[in-house]
């Protein structure tokens, strides 16, 4: 491997990361907003995440397929996590940043694995499975 297929590979790691964070920050607050948690949410924001993934990567294949299932993993679990510390944050009285700096990323993990139902898990799992078939193949680029 040469210094730019390795700097390719980091950028996409990283901007696929990035993309699943943003991903689930909106997913929060849409279940916020709603009052109800959504886990069907997860297929439309796999979509959304194979879209923006299929266009910033030069070959489609196994690399682009893994990196939309993780950023779709990552989203679900970072709204998870979010959505924890609201509820935190709710019932200590305190702000919502001061909550998630104070529980810090291990208690988050906990609760959000308690909150997790078998519908939130398949949900999630069907929306990984379906942004990984919808960037395996990218039409071609005009010349």
């Amino acid at each position: 491997m040469n210094v730019r297929s390795v700097l390719s590979l980091l950028f996409a790691l990283f901007s696929a990361a990035m993309l699943g964070l943003a991903a689930g920050a909106v997913w929060m607050v849409i279940s916020l907003y709603m009052r109800h948690p959504l886990p069907w949410l997860a297929l439309p924001i796999g979509a959304v995440l194979a879209w923006a993934i299929r266009g910033s990567v030069r070959r489609s294949g196994i690399g682009a397929m893994l990196l939309a299932a993780g950023a779709t993993a990552l989203a679900a679990i970072y709204a998870s996590m979010l959505v924890a510390g609201v509820r935190i944050a709710g019932n200590m009285g305190m702000g919502r940043s001061e909550a998630l700096r104070t529980a810090g990323i291990g208690i988050l993990w906990r609760l959000a694995g308690m909150a997790a139902t078998p519908a939130d898990v398949i949900w999630t799992l069907l929306a990984m499975l379906l942004a990984a078939w919808l960037v395996r193949k990218r039409a071609p680029r005009p010349a």
